[in-house]
C-alpha cells in the first residue's frame, strides 16, 4: 500500500505513523516492561479520541496490521482451513453454552456487573463440566471399542465434538438413594498415537 490518494478511511497515513513513531515506541516497551498497563494506556487514549495523535498514529498501525493479516488470509489457504477450524470450535462452545443456559432464555437478567460476570462464569465451569463428562464418556467407548478388536483412527476420532446433548438432562434427576455412592476414578488415558495431529493444530497467536 502507498501514499497514493489522500490519508482517510480506505488510505493509511503513513506520514503520521513516521512523524510519531518515537512515540508509538515508548508507549510499547513502557506496556512490555510494565511501567503502564493496556487498560490504563486504553483510558488515556480515549482522552479527546481523535484529537490524540498518539491514538491516531496506533489507529493507522492497526490498519496496517489488519491489512497485512487480511491480505495473508486470502492468500494462504491452509491458513484459511485453521482460522475457519478454529472459529468453528468457538462457536460450537458458545452454543453448547446458550443449551447449558437454558434458564431465562439465555439471557442475563441482572443489571449488576458482579452479577452478570457470576452468570457468565458459572454458565462457563458448567459447560465444561458438561463437557468433560461427555469426554469421558467417549474415552470409555474407545476403550471398549478396542477391548473388541476395533482399531481406532486418530483423525477420526478428532472429528468426534464433546458438545453432545441428547442425553443430558438439563433438569437433572433427583434419588435420594443415590447420595451415598461413592464416584468410580475416572482414566483419561488412551492408546492411540495422535502425532498425526501435530500438523492440524492452529499456531499459537
Amino acid at each position: 500500500m502507498t501514499n497514493s490518494g489522500r490519508p482517510g478511511r480506505n488510505v493509511i497515513d503513513w506520514d503520521l505513523i513516521e512523524t510519531h513513531f518515537k512515540d508509538l515506541m515508548r508507549v510499547t516497551v513502557s506496556v512490555r516492561e510494565g511501567t503502564i498497563s493496556s487498560t490504563l494506556l486504553l483510558k488515556r487514549l480515549r482522552s479527546g479520541s481523535h484529537k490524540n495523535a498518539t491514538y491516531t498514529a496506533f489507529r493507522e498501525v492497526g490498519r496496517v496490521i489488519r491489512t497485512v493479516q487480511l491480505l495473508r488470509y486470502l492468500s494462504d489457504a491452509p491458513l484459511r482451513g485453521r482460522v475457519t477450524a478454529a472459529t468453528n470450535k468457538v462457536e460450537a462452545f458458545n452454543g453448547f453454552s446458550d443449551w447449558v443456559q437454558f434458564g431465562q432464555r439465555g439471557t442475563v437478567a441482572h443489571n449488576d456487573p458482579v452479577e452478570q460476570e457470576k452468570d457468565v462464569k458459572f454458565t462457563s465451569l458448567l459447560a465444561n463440566l458438561v463437557i468433560f463428562h461427555n469426554t469421558l464418556d467417549i474415552a470409555d467407548v474407545v476403550r471398549q471399542l478396542q477391548a473388541e478388536g476395533w482399531e481406532i483412527d486418530p483423525l477420526a476420532l478428532a472429528e468426534i465434538s464433546p458438545h453432545l446433548t441428547e442425553h443430558i438432562n438439563r433438569f437433572g434427576v433427583y434419588s435420594t438413594h443415590e447420595t451415598g455412592i461413592t464416584p468410580e476414578d475416572y482414566d483419561t488415558r488412551l492408546d492411540i498415537d495422535f502425532t498425526t495431529l501435530e500438523d492440524e493444530r492452529v499456531p499459537a497467536a
